[in-house]
């Protein structure tokens, strides 16, 4: 169950990353607030995920996937710019979470 909510907790890390985004330095109320849940709910399932995997395994696929995640929806949202180099790098950030998923207890 675990490894369900930290999975979730980095697709909230996401959402929070592009409510951030949008909510253009907390200016605009709707996206704040989906900022801030966004934030609450990840906080509080990476936290679950701690009480049985080790923090730095956690830690770092969590932040992991909301970089990911952040950076595919800078290209899709926001036309940040999209090289082999950025897709590349992607693909190490991939394989780190991969890794250590794999390398895991």
């Amino acid at each position: 169950m675990a490894w369900i909510y930290l999975i979730i907790a980095g697709i909230f890390e996401v959402i929070w990353a592009t409510g951030l985004k949008y909510s253009e330095g907390f200016t605009k109320l709707v996206p704040s607030l989906i900022t801030l849940g966004g934030m609450a709910v990840s906080f509080y399932l990476l936290s679950l995920a701690t009480k049985t995997l080790p923090i730095g395994t956690a830690y770092a696929i969590w932040t992991g996937i909301g970089a990911f995640g952040a950076v595919l929806l800078g290209i899709v949202l926001f036309n940040e710019p999209v090289s082999i180099w950025r897709i590349v790098f992607l693909g190490l950030i991939m394989v780190g979470i991969l890794g250590l998923k794999l390398t895991s207890a």
